[in-house]
């Protein structure tokens, strides 16, 4: 199984910017896709970026231009800059990956979530 756990969220004012970060550790074969969700409150769960093994990335409309996800595949650490935040940001951020285990089942995990709150 993998274990995420999350880190780099705060309080920053608009416009301002906030790194976070996850980092996978357990028993597992590969990560293959690892990403970012966000959770606002009274909202469902949506898609902010995400990263495959080999670099490639998506983002939601919403954060592209703004955002940016990498990895560091040595490190098992996935990181998402985000820089010209907006009150609109504001949510519980959490990490995801997509993983194969040690008998090759594919599986996902999720992180606690890290709040993200952004002020006008």
């Amino acid at each position: 199984q993998v274990q995420l756990v999350e880190s780099g969220g705060g309080l920053v004012q608009a416009g301002g910017s906030l790194r976070l970060s996850c980092v996978a550790s357990g028993m597992f074969f590969r990560i293959n896709v690892m990403g970012w969700y966000r959770q606002a409150p009274g909202k469902q769960r949506e898609l902010v970026a995400s990263i495959t093994s080999g670099g490639s990335t998506n983002y939601a409309d919403s954060v592209k231009d703004r955002f940016t996800i990498s990895r560091d595949n040595a490190k098992n650490t996935v990181y998402l800059q985000m820089n010209s935040l907006k009150p609109e940001d504001t949510a519980v951020y959490y990490c995801n990956a997509d993983f194969l285990g040690l008998g090759l089942r594919k599986n996902d995990a999720w992180g606690q979530g890290t709040q993200v709150t952004v002020s006008s």
